[in-house]
């Protein structure tokens, strides 16, 4: 029978790897809590229409990346391709979008159809936080530092923060009118066919094009930060003064538009030089008329979203953790007794693992030591009939005989004591 492979972009995650998604995910809630967001968790699968209406018709995501299907009453759906617009159609459909300021986490797969390469998967997976009823610009801010702590508490300290401010509903609009003007004379042997579509239907994206040449061409290009309405650009000066008094370094970018049409005012990425063109390991910023767009309020908010794949690279894989203990049991009839040790020391709080059958004594001994366990605990038929257990020390050295009874005690203190003899 022909063998069932894995799709074409998707992933199985095993160890090490998955500790390190592990990691990724019990970092964020330890450090995003202390700032007051709390976990929300939302569907995969959703509505075609809510990305269409949120991220726009004309981005690269809606027009050639998403996985839409019918389903069987014929209903277009899709699997998310990214997550804020599934927290804010949450929020609506809860009626929490108007409740004042709320801070939200959430992780998961997102799913996007392009081609796979480094850090960049059919499957991948976000660390995703939303801030939702606040206009203010130190929300802002502390978006970025919350974020820039969120990093260092993963170990990633050579990163770059790239900033921009995309104006407003007001701003924006004139930006784009002399951007237009600037791309009308460009033809197709300056630009792209994307880039060719794209001044006309979406001329930011054009300055975010990667291809050579059209870079090449926008260089001298209107800067939206130069078009800024004073409130935009109070907005952004005092972002940069928060991140500044804080220490935070970033630099400018006049380029940098994300690739959602939801975004206004501050937008920023982080970036590694370690990861080949891929570089972006996370990026966000304000979508003031976000929520409104999908039939909500028109309440402002903020955010951002971490590709986890990406993270993974940058952290050092650690071995996985040692469990405690490795029991042996020479005897094939203390089998039974082994394993209801083992789980005694279990619901004590200890890890490591009991045979099953039974093996010689030196293959069993051959795996405590692969196991890197810190004890190995050999029960023989003298420590049978004596209730008793020979534990040796896999680190220190050395073995004393313990009664079963006093294990838990005998093992806590060795082991607060870094595994040597007390």
């Amino acid at each position: 029978m022909e063998k069932i492979q894995k799709i074409k972009g998707f992933a199985d995650l095993f160890p090490p790897d998955s500790s390190v998604f592990s990691f990724i995910e019990a970092t964020a809630r330890d450090v995003f809590s202390r700032y007051g967001y709390k976990e929300l968790r939302v569907p995969v699968l959703e509505r075609t229409e809510l990305f269409c209406r949120s991220i726009g018709e004309e981005t690269d995501v809606v027009q050639k990346e998403m996985y839409t299907f019918p389903d069987r009453k014929g209903r277009s759906l899709t699997l998310r391709p990214e997550a804020t617009a599934g927290v804010m159609r949450a929020l609506v459909d809860e009626g929490r979008a108007a409740e004042g300021l709320a801070k939200y986490f959430a992780y998961g797969p997102m799913f996007r159809y392009e081609r796979p390469q480094k850090g960049r998967m059919r499957q991948f997976h976000q660390i995703d936080v939303e801030a939702v009823g606040s206009p203010d610009a130190l929300l802002d801010a502390e978006v970025l530092l919350m974020l820039d702590q969120y990093l260092r508490a993963l170990g990633l300290t050579e990163l770059t923060i790239e900033l921009n401010s995309l104006g407003c509903r007001d701003c924006r609009p004139v930006f784009l009118d002399t951007l237009r003007e600037f791309l009308k004379g460009m033809h197709k042997e300056r630009l792209c066919d994307d880039c060719m579509r794209r001044k006309l239907t979406n001329p930011l994206r054009v300055l975010d094009c990667k291809v050579p040449s059209c870079k090449e061409f926008t260089a001298d290009a209107p800067q939206i930060t130069d078009h800024l309405c004073p409130d935009c650009a109070d907005h952004f000066a005092l972002v940069r003064r928060v991140l500044d008094g804080a220490g935070l370094a970033y630099s400018l970018n006049p380029r940098l538009v994300r690739g959602l049409d939801y975004y206004v005012r501050t937008t920023f990425e982080i970036v590694s030089g370690d990861i080949g063109s891929q570089s972006s390991v996370a990026g966000g910023g304000r979508y003031d008329g976000l929520v409104h767009s999908i039939g909500g309020p028109d309440v402002p908010g903020v955010g951002f979203a971490c590709g986890m794949e990406r993270l993974a690279l940058l952290i050092d894989k650690a071995a996985e953790p040692a469990p405690d203990f490795a029991l042996v049991v020479l005897d094939a009839t203390g089998l039974e007794r082994g394993l209801l040790l083992a789980q005694e020391l279990r619901a004590a709080g200890f890890g490591g693992e009991a045979p099953y059958a039974a093996k010689s004594a030196k293959s069993q001994m051959r795996a405590a030591d692969k196991s890197k366990a810190a004890f190995c605990l050999v029960l023989g038929t003298d420590e049978l009939a004596a209730g008793a257990v020979v534990v040796k020390n896999m680190r220190a050295g050395g073995q004393e005989t313990v009664s079963q009874d006093m294990l838990p005690a005998y093992l806590r203190a060795r082991l607060a004591g870094d595994g040597e003899e007390a």
